[in-house]
């Protein structure tokens, strides 16, 4: 460093400092075992949603025959009218309401999607209601925008189950948008139709914007998933959220995608032009293709997530002192390992230094997961075999020494 560069204080903003170290204690694990795991060792990351599965080969091929065909340049800021009147359609379809394609609107992945959302419905300081445990990125979204995060928890001892009560309990006179997400990460957890008539006309008397995070909608086992947007009798309030990473397995596509009113749409297109400035012609042509090409691939990636999903609850029933609800839909189990830890953080740091095989602590996802651990189904059983094999060696090793007293020794 040079002494000019040393005399230079520009400052950060306010924004980063909210955002320095955010999500680090939770992630802490994780990113040691990948560490681990480069360097060689037998780890087994059981910590990260990113699916394993290919994308498809023929969504891949409808992609590089996109580019080939030009599809390099600027695209209209909603998205390319393709997409938009696919997605549309499968909308219309599936809620029995007509959707336009200008109420679609096109984001690069559904994190930026919901960024974007909240930054054109709530101002900074303002409340959102969330329920929890909730997926790990909101909190991120929450910091930038400088919002004020209300959470109200899922039944833990019911399979996370949504309470209405809870969620109406939770709201305030400066809640501006109720925030849930069906299919749930990372419980899996599915709201009845029921609840989401009855919460949407309860925000929409109350002028409170319900924000649905549906990305999980097409990995369900036991039921099909009811859209926000099906139940709900009026949509003026409603803004749903959905994407391609997890059920296509591309994550790294980053493509996703709102349904709202025209006039949130309209607001969202003013926001998009001075930020992303549009999504990849080829990326979206891609996903055209993988939204009209995908029953035969979806089944199966629904029969591999249900086949993974019923083995990580079997093991987890045979080895003493760990619980788990069986999820009715995504592609994680969460873990109760109250019986034999002080907290999910002690026993995912301990599994990862005894054992080598790392789980994202609960904490992360609200505070009624402290006492518990996240387990990916994004791997195939032949890594969740030994990886389980470990976790019982390690649950039992624990028993047998007596370390545990009361669950404060682990």
């Amino acid at each position: 460093m040079n002494a000019h560069s040393q005399l230079f204080a520009g400052g950060f903003s306010a924004l980063t400092e909210r955002l320095a170290g955010e999500g680090g204690d939770v992630w802490a694990v994780h990113d040691r075992a990948c560490q681990r795991f480069d360097a060689g060792e037998e780890v087994y990351l059981l910590s990260v949603g990113d699916p394993d599965l290919a994308t498809p080969p023929r969504v891949v091929q409808a992609g590089i025959d996109a580019l080939h065909k030009g599809r390099t340049h600027y695209a209209p800021g909603r998205g390319e009218r393709s997409l938009r009147e696919t997605i549309a359609g499968i909308e219309s379809r599936a809620s029995g309401k007509l959707c336009d394609p200008d109420e679609v609107v096109i984001f690069p992945g559904a994190t930026n999607a919901i960024y974007s959302v909240l930054a054109c419905l709530v101002d900074p300081g303002d409340e959102v209601v969330v329920a929890e445990p909730m997926y790990i990125g909101y909190e991120g979204i929450f910091r930038a925008l400088n919002i004020s995060k209300v959470g109200f928890a899922l039944d833990a001892g019911a399979g996370f189950a949504f309470r209405l009560q809870a969620v109406k309990a939770a709201i305030t006179p400066r809640t501006r948008v109720v925030m849930i997400n069906t299919p749930g990460n990372p419980a899996g957890n599915m709201i009845g139709e029921d609840d989401l008539r009855e919460l949407a006309a309860f925000c929409l008397e109350r002028n409170i914007w319900l924000l649905c995070d549906e990305v999980y909608s097409m990995i369900t086992f036991d039921a099909p998933h009811v859209s926000l947007r099906r139940a709900a009798r009026q949509l003026d309030n409603v803004v749903l959220i959905d994407g391609l990473s997890k059920s296509h397995a591309m994550t790294g596509w980053r493509l996703g995608w709102t349904v709202s009113s025209q006039a949130v749409a309209d607001r969202l297109l003013d926001f998009t032009s001075s930020t992303i400035f549009g999504c990849c012609q080829f990326v979206q042509d891609a996903a055209a293709f993988a939204l009209t090409n995908d029953e035969e691939y979806i089944q199966g990636v629904r029969e591999e997530y249900r086949v993974r999903r019923d083995y990580v609850c079997q093991r987890v029933a045979d080895i003493p002192g760990l619980r788990c609800e069986v999820p009715p839909a995504g592609m994680f189990v969460m873990i109760d390992v109250s019986e034999i830890a002080a907290d999910g953080s002690a026993f995912a740091e301990q599994l990862l230094e005894a054992v080598g095989v790392s789980v994202l602590p609960g904490i992360g996802f609200g505070d009624n997961c402290r006492n518990h651990v996240r387990v990916s189904l994004a791997q195939p059983i032949n890594i969740l075999r030994p990886a389980f094999d470990r976790i019982a060696r390690f649950v039992q090793a624990r028993g047998q020494a007596g370390v545990h007293e009361g669950g404060a020794n682990v």
